[in-house]
């Protein structure tokens, strides 16, 4: 098993997007600061984290559902960036390739371990 998750696209691609979701939040209005934003936040730092802890646990078993967990944060996300761009805080699209992306790698990184 692949000792350094850093080295991984997948996990860089999260840490990336990340990044872009704290910033892109920061310009939702104040009073969604204790709710969608933050929701948005924890959903996206999750998914890094869910890989990181995975490899962690030391087994394929382990790795595969962990990264399930990722995936279904990466599923939050989507669904709280269309609530977002529902309430007219953001296009959609801005977040979709991003999504789209990190959903492609999780699901052959998933593959991979279950052919394993």
């Amino acid at each position: 098993m692949h000792r350094r998750y850093k080295d991984l696209r997948v996990w860089q691609s999260a840490i990336q997007r990340v990044i872009a979701t704290h910033q892109l939040t920061r310009t939702f209005p104040a009073e969604e600061k204790f709710v969608l934003t933050q929701q948005m936040q924890r959903s996206t730092l999750s998914i890094p984290s869910n890989i990181a802890e995975g490899y962690g646990r030391g087994s394929d078993a382990a790795l595969r559902r962990f990264l399930l967990i990722a995936r279904g944060s990466l599923f939050e996300l989507e669904t709280q960036a269309l609530i977002a761009a529902q309430l007219g805080y953001l296009k959609v699209e801005s977040l979709q390739e991003a999504i789209d992306k990190v959903f492609a790698q999780l699901a052959a990184l998933i593959r991979h371990i279950g052919e394993q």
